[in-house]
Parts: C-alpha cells; sequence; structure tokens
C-alpha cells in the first residue's frame, strides 16, 4: 500500500532524533572510526553518518527501537552525508557507500516489521540535510556577491546522495532543516532528475526550520514565502522541524496549515537546549502538547527531532490511534510569488508593478553602473522602485558588451543581500537562456522568467518550460513563434492560445503563465503601426476570455518609443494607456513606478490627443501629437517632488542608528562628517554613536525583531561607516600606520561541524574593523592553542551547536589556562548559556576574562568593552562577580532545616472532620477574552505602581485625591516640605498614567484576557491531585519556634479524610496585543511613553488578577457570595481564600507554570512560555487559588536536597534539571 493512500485513512508516525539516540553510546573516536577508517588524517567523532559503515549494529538498534515504539516511517542515517559536509571529515569519497549502507540499514529492519504485522506497513525516509553551506548568503561583508557554494555544487552533491538512496529502496525522499530555501531547491532538482534516470516518481516531503519567533527562515524568508518557492513540487508534505519546542512550533504550523495544499508533517524538539545544553521535554508532557496538535487537526505525520527519543515516538503512537486525519487544504489557483515575502496576485489586486529600471537596454544610467562595476550605486536602483511602489523588479543584463551570465549571477546575489528590495520578486529578464537559468540559481524565492516563445519551435519552447518549472518559477510568453513576432490581433490570440495548450497539457500550471501579446511603438508615421495599441487592447480582452489563469503582462514603454526625449508626452501616453489597458484585463507590466503623470491629472485636450493615438480615431492623430510634443519640447516638465525623508531631521545620534537598523549608507558621508564635529576624535564616533546603533540592531535582533539578512546588512552599512573614518583614524595616530581595532581566533570547537552562526558573528566583527582569524569547523584544543601562539590575538571565540560541545569548550578553557594565556575567552552557540559558561567554563581558566555573548549582534559591544583600556577592567570585573553570584546561588547556605519526614510529621493543622467544602458553581475551564480596560483599573493598586518609578509607595494615595486644583493641594499639603518636590513628580506620573489608561479605553484596546478552572481535588504526600494531574508542592524546612511547616497542598482536604475539596487555577494576561501601541512609542523615541505603557501594563496583570479572583469568589465558586469589601479592603487581602502565583514565595518553581500551561491551555489567551517557564506577554500572572478559611499566604524559604530529590520525583524529572529554578532555595 502506499504511503499517500495510508494518509488518507491515519495518521503516521515519524521516528524521533537520531543523534540524541548516538549519543547515548557515548562513542569514542577509535570507536567511530572503526577498523577500517583508523588511521584517517582528520578526527571522526562527531560524525554519525560514517557510522553506518563503522558501527552498523547500533544504527540497527536505534531504528529498531523507533520501530518497536510504533514508528511508521524511519529516517536513514544520512542527514550529513552529503560531499559538502562530509568533505569537513575528509570523507567526501564514501558519499555514496554512506547513503547505500544508511539506506539498507533502515530497509531491513523496516521490512522486517512490516513482515510481522502486514496491517502496519514500516516506511523508509531518506534524510536530506541543508549541507552547513548557504546559497543565498555570502560569508564574506565585504563581497556580498560572493557564495561559498552555488546552485549546481549543491545540485550535483544532492544527486549524487539522493541517487544512492533511491537506489537502495528508500520510500520516500526527506529534504529537511531547511533554512535556505534555494539549497532545498537545489535537492529538489536535483530529486527530479533522479526521477528522469530511474523512471520513476520518488515521494518528496520537505520540513523548513525557522530562526527565531519571528517567523522566518536563516536566510530571511517568511512561512508562506518558503512554500510558495516550493509548491512546483508536487510534494508528499511540508512541515516544521527542530526550531522549537511543540508547544513554540504549534503557531506556525498553523499558520502553514491555513497556506498549504499538501499533507502536514510536525517534528519538534525535545523543548529547547537549557542552560546546561539538554532537553527537558519528558514523553508525557510532549505528548499533552502534540495531542494539541492532532485535535486541532493540524498535522498528518508527526514525530521528534532533537531530544527525542524512543519513549517519547511510543506516547505519540497511543494519541493517533482512530484519529481521522485532515485532508490538505485545497487553495485557491492564485499566482503566488515571493521574494522573502509572499506576494499574491489576487483578484483585489488591480495591476502589478514590475520595475523597469534594472535594465541595461532601457537605462543607460543602469548600464553604465554595471559597466563600471559600481554594482553599489546600480543596486540604489532597485531600491529606489521598491520604494517607490514596484512590486516586482524585472533585471536585465542582455548588452553586446557585457558577459550577461555573469552580471546577472553577481547583480542577484548583491540584490539579496538587502532584505529591503529582496522581500520582492524578481523578474529575470533575457532573451538568452543561458542567462534566465544563470538568474534561475540565484533565486530562492519564486520569480518570473521573461520570457520564452515559440520562435524556435514546440521542442525547444517545451524544454525551457520544463525548467522553469523544475526551478519554481512562473513564466512570460512572448507572443512570438516560428514565423516572427506577432503583430495583429489574429497573430497574437493564435499564438498565444497555441502556447497555452502545449503548456496547460504539460502539466504547468496555468495560474503561472504571462502571456505578453507585444506592446509596440505607435505613433510612428507608419500605416501598419497605426493599430497596434487598440490590437493589444482586443488581444487581452481575448486571453482573459479564453484561457483561463493565464495573467497578461506588457512593457508599456514601448508603446510611446517615437517620444523618446519628451518624458512628459511619454509618460501621458503610458498613464492613458495603463488606464485602458487594465479595464481591459492587464495584468501587470514593465513600468517606471517613479513616474509622476497621474491619468487624473492629464489635462482633457491632451488626453484627448494621446486617446486619439491609442485607439487610432483619427487619421492625423499622429500629426497632431507630434505638434503637441513639439511644442513643449523645450518647456521644462515640473520635476516629481522628491519625496522628504522624515528621518533626516532626527537628532545626529538616532540618524546613525535608523541608517545602521534600516541599513542605510546613503547619507553616511554627511552624517560622520557632521559627527566628527561633535566628538573629539574619530574613534570616539565609533565607540558612542556608531556602536550605540548597533546595539540597537543587537536588541532587536534578539527580539526577533530583525531577522538574519537585516543584520548583516546593517553589519555592511557600519562597514562603511568605519572605512570613512579610517582615514581620519590613521592621521591622528602618531604613527602612520593603519590599525585594526582587535585580532579575534574564532573557531568552532572539535566534533562540531556547524558554523553558519561563528561565520555571521565573523562578518559583525569585521565590519567593526576586528581582524578575524577563521579556523573553521571542528577544531581540536592543540590546534587553537598552536594558532594563538602565532597569531597572538586580543580575543579568542569559541562556537558550538551541539551538546557535546559544551564539554569541548571546557577542555579549550582549560589548555589556555595550562599555556598561561590571559586574553578574554568568549562563548557562543546555540547550546550555550550565561549559566553553563559560570559554573563549567570560567572556573577552568582564571586569568582571562570569559564572557557568554548570547548572540551574533551583540558581540560587537561586548567586545569594544573587553578591548577599550578605560572600561576593560571594570566591564571583566562585573562579568567575574555576575559569574560568582551565579555560583554562590547553587552553595549550601548554613540554615537550620528539619528533615522532610519531620516537616511533614509538623504540617499546618486542619480539622477535617468538621469540614465541609462549598462545591463551585460552576466547574471545569473558562476563558474571558478582550476584558475592558475600564473594568479593571479600579482594582490597580498604586502602591506598587509608584514603587516601580523609584517613588514611595505612599504617593499612591494621590488616586483617592479630588482632581480639582484645591484636591490636588490638599493632598500635597499632607507631605513635609522636603517631600513636596517628589509629590508633584508624582502627581504628573500618576495624571500621565491616567491619560494613557484613557487613551487604552477609548481605543477599545483589547490587551486583558483570563482562564480559569476550578477542579474536585485531594491532597496527598505534598501533592495536590485535581482534573487528573498531579500538582507537587514543596514545605517549609526551616526551623522555627512554631515547629509548624506549611504546605499548599495543607490547604487541600487529603485524600484519607474522606472529604471532598476543590481548587482553582488561573492565569491572566494584559499585554497581548500591546508591543503594537508599545512599537509605536518606541518608533518615535518616547521612551517616556513606552515605559509607563509597561509598568501600567504589569499592573493591569496584577489588578485583573484581583479582579478575577473577586468574581470567582462571588460568582464562580460562589463561596463568599455575601462578600461587600471595597477595592481597599480587597488590596488588603481582607478576603477568605489565598491566590498564590508561579514564582511568588510559596511557588518558587517557575516550571510549575508549565503544569497551569496544560491545565488551562493558556495559549488560547495569548500566554506562551519560555523553555524556563517564564510567560511571554511579560504582564501575566498564573497561579492557584484556595478557598479553605484557614489557607494563608507563607514563605516557602529554604529547603533540603533531600526535598529537592523528592520533590523532582514527584515531578517526574531530573534532580538535577529541577535544580537552577530552585538555587534560590538551596
Amino acid at each position: 500500500m502506499k504511503i499517500k493512500e495510508i494518509l488518507e485513512s491515519r495518521i503516521l508516525i515519524l521516528d524521533g532524533a537520531m543523534g540524541t539516540m548516538i549519543q547515548r553510546y557515548k562513542l569514542t573516536e577509535e570507536e567511530y572510526r572503526g577498523e577500517q577508517f583508523r588511521d584517517a588524517a582528520k578526527l571522526q567523532k562527531g560524525n554519525n553518518d560514517l557510522l553506518s559503515i563503522t558501527q552498523p549494529k547500533i544504527i540497527d538498534e536505534i531504528h529498531r527501537s523507533y520501530l518497536a515504539a510504533g514508528a511508521d516511517i524511519i529516517e536513514t542515517n544520512t542527514f550529513n552525508a552529503n560531499a559538502i559536509s562530509m568533505d569537513d571529515y575528509g570523507m567526501a569519497h564514501l558519499v555514496r557507500e554512506i547513503n547505500a549502507s544508511a539506506a539498507q540499514i533502515a530497509r531491513k529492519a523496516a521490512d522486517e516489521f512490516t513482515a510481522q504485522n502486514p496491517r502496519k506497513p514500516r516506511f523508509v525516509a531518506g534524510s536530506i540535510g541543508p549541507t552547513n553551506k548557504t546559497a543565498s548568503m555570502s560569508p564574506d561583508v565585504e563581497n556580498p556577491m560572493y557564495r561559498a557554494v552555488t546552485f549546481d555544487d549543491l545540485r550535483d552533491v544532492y544527486y549524487e546522495q539522493i541517487d544512492a538512496l533511491v537506489e537502495n529502496g528508500v520510500d520516500i525522499l526527506l529534504i529537511e532543516t531547511i533554512f535556505d530555501t534555494l539549497n532545498a531547491k537545489a535537492a529538489l532538482f536535483a530529486a527530479h532528475e533522479v526521477g528522469k534516470k530511474r523512471g520513476r516518481n520518488i515521494p518528496v516531503s520537505l520540513s523548513v526550520t525557522l530562526s527565531d519567533k519571528a517567523g522566518r527562515t536563516l536566510s530571511g524568508q517568511t512561512i508562506d514565502a518558503f512554500l510558495a518557492s516550493v509548491s512546483h513540487a508536487n510534494l508528499l508534505s511540508v512541515g516544521l522541524n527542530c526550531s522549537f519546542g511543540a508547544s513554540d512550533m504549534k503557531p506556525y504550523v498553523k499558520q502553514l496549515r491555513r497556506v498549504s495544499p499538501f499533507y502536514l508533517s510536525a517534528y519538534p524538539n525535545a523543548g529547547l537546549p537549557n542552560q546546561l545544553g539538554e532537553y527537558d521535554e519528558t514523553p508525557e508532557k510532549m505528548a499533552l502538547q502534540i495531542r494539541e496538535f492532532i485535535d486541532e487537526g493540524l498535522v498528518n505525520i508527526v514525530g521528534g527531532c532533537c531530544g527525542t527519543t524512543p519513549e517519547h515516538i511510543a506516547k505519540y503512537v497511543e494519541i493517533v490511534v482512530d484519529v481521522v486525519p485532515p485532508a490538505p487544504v485545497e487553495q485557491p489557483r492564485l499566482m503566488r510569488l515571493s521574494g522573502l515575502e509572499e506576494f499574491v496576485l489576487t483578484p483585489g489586486i488591480n495591476f502589478v508593478n514590475i520595475g523597469e529600471r534594472c535594465n541595461v537596454a532601457g537605462s543607460r544610467r543602469f548600464l553604465r553602473l554595471i559597466q563600471e562595476k559600481k554594482y553599489e550605486e546600480a543596486l540604489q536602483i532597485a531600491r529606489k522602485q521598491v520604494e517607490d511602489g514596484a512590486q516586482v523588479i524585472d533585471i536585465n543584463m542582455d548588452d553586446g558588451l557585457l558577459d550577461g551570465v555573469q552580471e546577472m549571477t553577481r547583480f542577484l546575489n548583491l540584490l539579496a543581500s538587502d532584505p529591503d528590495i529582496s522581500r520582492v520578486p524578481v523578474m529575470i529578464d533575457s532573451s538568452k537562456w543561458e542567462v534566465i537559468e544563470a538568474g534561475l540559481k540565484c533565486m530562492q524565492g519564486k520569480c518570473i522568467v521573461n520570457s520564452i516563445s515559440l520562435k524556435n519551435g514546440e521542442v525547444e519552447f517545451l524544454e525551457e518550460a520544463g525548467k522553469v518549472m523544475s526551478y519554481g518559477a512562473a513564466v512570460v510568453v512572448m507572443a512570438f513563434d516560428e514565423k516572427g513576432q506577432a503583430d495583429t490581433y489574429g497573430r497574437r490570440i493564435e499564438i498565444c492560445e497555441r502556447a497555452y495548450r502545449l503548456l496547460v497539457g504539460n502539466g504547468f500550471p496555468p495560474q503561472d503563465i504571462i502571456f505578453d501579446p507585444n506592446v509596440l511603438a505607435i505613433a510612428t508615421g507608419m500605416e501598419e503601426h497605426r493599430n497596434y495599441a487598440v490590437d493589444y487592447l482586443e488581444s487581452v480582452k481575448w486571453i482573459k476570455s479564453n484561457l483561463p489563469g493565464a495573467k497578461v503582462s506588457g512593457g508599456v514603454s514601448n508603446l510611446s518609443f517615437s517620444f523618446r526625449g519628451n518624458n512628459y508626452v511619454r509618460e501621458a501616453i503610458h498613464s492613458v494607456f495603463l488606464y485602458h489597458a487594465v479595464q481591459a484585463g492587464m495584468d501587470m507590466g514593465i513600468v517606471n513606478p517613479t513616474e509622476s503623470v497621474l491619468y487624473e491629472d492629464i489635462p482633457a485636450e491632451v488626453k484627448e490627443l494621446v486617446e486619439d493615438i491609442i485607439f487610432n480615431r483619427r487619421e492625423d492623430a499622429t500629426e497632431r501629437m507630434m505638434e503637441y510634443a513639439q511644442s513643449i519640447k523645450n518647456k521644462t516638465p515640473e520635476e516629481s517632488k522628491e519625496k522628504v525623508l522624515e528621518w533626516r531631521s532626527l537628532p545626529l545620534e538616532e540618524r546613525l542608528s535608523h541608517a545602521l537598523v534600516k541599513g542605510v549608507g546613503d547619507f553616511m558621508d554627511e552624517d560622520i562628517a557632521e559627527a566628527l564635529a561633535v566628538y573629539p576624535r574619530a574613534v570616539d564616533v565609533i565607540d558612542k554613536p556608531l556602536m550605540k546603533g548597533m546595539n540597537v540592531v543587537g536588541d532587536l535582533f534578539g527580539s526577533g525583531k530583525m531577522f538574519l539578512p537585516q543584520v548583516v546588512k546593517a553589519a555592511r552599512t557600519m562597514k562603511k561607516a568605519v572605512s570613512i573614518l579610517q582615514p581620519v583614524i590613521e592621521a591622528e595616530k602618531s604613527s602612520g600606520a593603519a590599525q585594526k581595532a582587535g585580532k579575534i581566533v574564532l573557531a568552532t570547537v572539535k566534533g562540531d561541524v556547524h558554523d553558519i552562526g561563528k561565520n555571521i558573528v565573523s562578518i559583525v566583527l569585521s565590519c567593526n574593523n576586528y581582524e578575524i582569524v577563521d579556523l573553521g569547523v571542528m577544531v581540536p584544543p592543540e590546534k587553537i592553542i598552536e594558532t594563538v601562539i602565532r597569531e597572538q590575538p586580543d580575543i579568542v571565540g569559541l562556537s558550538g551547536l551541539i551538546t557535546p560541545s559544551l564539554e569541548e569548550m571546557a577542555v579549550v578553557a582549560a589548555e589556555m589556562e595550562k599555556a598561561g594565556f590571559r586574553m578574554p575567552l568568549l562563548i557562543g552557540g546555540a547550546t550555550t548559556s550565561k549559566l553553563h559558561t559560570a559554573l563549567k567554563i570560567e572556573p577552568k581558566y582564571s586569568r582571562g576574562a570569559v564572557v557568554y555573548v548570547k548572540d551574533a549582534s551583540q558581540s560587537p559591544g561586548v567586545v569594544a568593552n573587553l578591548l577599550n583600556h578605560e572600561t576593560n577592567g571594570n566591564y571583566s570585573q562585573q562579568v567575574r562577580d555576575e559569574y560568582a553570584a551565579l555560583r554562590e546561588n547553587s552553595t549550601d547556605r548554613k540554615v537550620e532545616l528539619v528533615s522532610l519526614e519531620e516537616a511533614r510529621e509538623n504540617a499546618y493543622k486542619i480539622d477535617w472532620g468538621n469540614f465541609s467544602a462549598e462545591k463551585p458553581r460552576m466547574m471545569g475551564r473558562k476563558v474571558m477574552k478582550n476584558v475592558p480596560v475600564e473594568v479593571i483599573i479600579p482594582y490597580i493598586d498604586w502602591k506598587f505602581f509608584f514603587h516601580g518609578w523609584n517613588l514611595s509607595a505612599k504617593f499612591g494615595s494621590v488616586a483617592n485625591s479630588d482632581f480639582t486644583v484645591e484636591g490636588r493641594n490638599a493632598w500635597m499639603a499632607k507631605f513635609k516640605d522636603d517631600e513636596q518636590e517628589k509629590a508633584g513628580e508624582a502627581a504628573k506620573l500618576y495624571d500621565d498614567a491616567r491619560r494613557l489608561l484613557n487613551k487604552l479605553i477609548s481605543d477599545k484596546a483589547e490587551y486583558i484576557h483570563a482562564v480559569f478552572g476550578l477542579y474536585e481535588a485531594y491532597s496527598e504526600n505534598d501533592d495536590v491531585l485535581a482534573e487528573g494531574v498531579r500538582i507537587p508542592m514543596l514545605r517549609q524546612q526551616k526551623k522555627n519556634d512554631k515547629n509548624e511547616y506549611l504546605s499548599l497542598s495543607d490547604f487541600i482536604a487529603p485524600a484519607s479524610s474522606g472529604k471532598k475539596d476543590y481548587v482553582g487555577a488561573f492565569a491572566v494576561t494584559a499585554g497581548d496585543g500591546a508591543d503594537e501601541l508599545l512599537q509605536v512609542y518606541e518608533d518615535e523615541g518616547d521612551e517616556y511613553l513606552a515605559l509607563l505603557l509597561k509598568s501600567l501594563l504589569e499592573r493591569l496583570a496584577e489588578a485583573a488578577t484581583e479582579w478575577l479572583h473577586h468574581m470567582i469568589r462571588k460568582e464562580y465558586w460562589g463561596f463568599a457570595e455575601a462578600e461587600n469589601l471595597s477595592v481597599a479592603d480587597m488590596l488588603a487581602s481582607r478576603y477568605r481564600s489565598i491566590r498564590p502565583a508561579v514564582g511568588y514565595p510559596s511557588i518558587p518553581d517557575q516550571t510549575m507554570n508549565f503544569v497551569l500551561h496544560d491545565m488551562l491551555r493558556t495559549d488560547e489567551i495569548g500566554i506562551s512560555l519560555t523553555e524556563n517557564g517564564m510567560m511571554n506577554p511579560p504582564a501575566s500572572v498564573s497561579g492557584f487559588i484556595f478557598a479553605h478559611p484557614q489557607s494563608k499566604y507563607f514563605v516557602i524559604g529554604p529547603v533540603s536536597e533531600e526535598q529537592l530529590h523528592d520533590y523532582a520525583l514527584r515531578r517526574n524529572t531530573e534532580t538535577e534539571k529541577i535544580r537552577k529554578f530552585l538555587s534560590a532555595n538551596l
């Protein structure tokens, strides 16, 4: 039975992580090498793919463990089995053998399990990873046109891998962990070629990985743009893997489900690596999250990525039994193009502007810039067109004196480096097929090919069309055949209909066909040209009526060729023609988006002249138009006014910051000149305003508000600024020799071949005038030490992505200590953290500073602080103190604790025999969305608001004062003379806060949501059990005079009492959607309002919690129906019941949020959790509600190692994993 048929009836289970399972074997270098490769020149530890040859039994065992767990699909151990990745190990010559062996091992295991149970056939997916290079980005910031790998390179290595996999029996090709769509398109191209060679279509599945929560790939594409780029392939499925844990991945899976016409897969990590580089998500917890994917009909194939095991997969198998799978979502047949972002030609889009100025045949300026190799200036032409409204950019390099292939490749590579331009689709425009194909090999997005035709017959036409489809592009078909160019209505529709039938009959999607029925010059004085425009317009109408799905385009400027040199007349003709062409059905046109003559602004008499020549209405139409053109030729037409660049009016520092964030270097010369007049030294311009701007870039990147191409673009702009300053810096030195800001050695540690992150760091730092010595990947400690001795760098930086790299970094640190080095050591990479650096690496290297760098964008600031003599000492000491504090949190404190047994024996006593709990009026879960701000404001505790602004809490009484002048004066009079000024400021702050709250009310802000649940419950061994969930609680152990040790479980009737009891759980947010307003204030540079809004959102969250608790007490639970308290009484907790929140003294374990998140499904109200259980939005509160009259708030305080271990057991996790969350209590 074919896999596609099975997907129609049930959800299939993919296996889990291969690497995670291999790590369990703790293999040595010798075991990786095996006998066959014992003399290999390069280290092989970490080369997991080689194990299919050297340790086939281990790979077989792993496959069988997943099959035994119930996996329907197992992946071959070939993620890196391509010549590019294997070259790092010196094993590129073994690619075919590795893939063959891996496929055979998997095939044999799958077949044996199928034979055991034919009703559950098992399938083998050939795992095809992304390689460790990217075809869409340059690793060299100084040469953005350079590529470390080309499309052809990738196609060749993928062909070798795929052919071996297919030959050895895989059922599916799984192209996975895609971070650059161009790499994936090369793999798809290779798969198509292998299919043709072997005469069979192998099902292909794609799985993309996102680089951050902005929802983009590493190369900058959105999910929608990615899907548009690869949908030309007849895919079995498309999906997401790696990136995140299941809960964080879910929104992107939902998005993909909405737009994808294919079956959908998802195989997330077991959470994200914690601060010690481990994966924390248990099989049970992940199963709960995956169940949401199933229940909501999101996926057809589900499995696991990093950190997942057969135990995880076994849980998934249980939850898909008898589930009806979702059917692929049929999508409207619309033209979908993409750059970094998707562009869909919907019926509501009247006309698509294709920018025409990047055409060497149509723009003398563009031709000159390309000839003179002034590519950056040429790129500005493209940027200007996008800014002026071009939705697609046409690129043409057809000139007799240019190497079209080379220039097309160079310019498209450069264009890809500018995300403001490359966000829109590209039209590759050439009459030469080799130039078109060169362009297609540069485009990760879905572009348009302009053009192909029947000029050389049907065979060549269909061959080129087939390649266009294989590269994933739409196509323009010229009305041109073996007889020549169509210049009459009859010839136009004849050729277009013939081409349409040929294309659609050979599988080309009709919505991706664009006809150009030839816009030809009119008013030339030649009789045969008079009806060209009329024929074109009639052809457009015919195509739209008779060729379903097809689009129509044209080069509008051709029409006015007779009037070249007279811009106003040409623009008027274009404007009038476009008006009528769009009415006829023209979908798009190659136009100059900067043209300023609007149809409505053309004088009636001029419009009449133009329409006469377009519609061939008068015999003398051409003569009359010529006369008019001559009459205005010597007059200066009104130039379109240059748009005011508002940001140019900002202060100097903000202009420089804006230029870096946006990557705009156009005004850098004048801004640097101004800066040199303000700052005493040129180096100060770098250290202060420019570094401040780069820090902004780092913060935006870290928060997911910038993506990688933008960061690289910002770094390039920084490089330009530094280059402008360099001559001044040299002139200021006593020596005339040019110097770099410093030298830095970078290396990916032994056993790790991931270098993209390190390369980004290299790019960013090189832009800041640092000399980089990049040792590459898999660098052993001895090589790093040798290089440091030889190069004498100022700093060493280590990078690693996989978990074992953490230990390798500690080894390097120890070797640096032995060698007597003193330079700073930077630590970075996905699995590293500040805590890990403090605990495991800094203690090994005491002579120099050890600094954790969170991401590439923050590296310039860290390096600048370390190498600046004025800041180095203080900065290094601050880091040491911070890391020492982190370590101290793990040390024992001299506090007398009672044993856990004694604490439980002396628990808080409640007489349960005489107790009868009130049953809640409403049982179960309730969601409350869009709670009005005005309902919550009365519950704000203003004391804490002022405390947050470093003002006394007593100023909170201003909320109770009269708003009149007299009332405010009377309030002020209550304070001493030396407090009057602060009181006045507090009053102003309060007034600003009320104004902002009023704005939220008038805007009907929908920021506040709540969810709560009321459940039957009982307690048992310090646990509260509710809704089938065991909720472990901690207990006090610090010895006290009362000999009484509290736990929240004490306030719930124990199971042994036989009494029914109840517990509440809640979560509230006041920040869902508030980012938009915060962004407005930040964009306006209004830090005060931004901070004010954030502080008010926190108060609103607490106030909403108070309101919710009040509603539960009186209405939903109803145990305090008669309660009649003022808000002041409530804020003083003068009511029955408590609502302890997670992270507060009685529930110090932040990961308790995961329990609440699962119970309450808090994502429904916009709350998500970090890997450490922190809630986002930050203005959120969660906790439990206890109703017993004796329930009270208390502090857990210090606990023993004994209780830590006991608590970890009850939480079903490892002691060490929970330790970091309770470090303050240990």
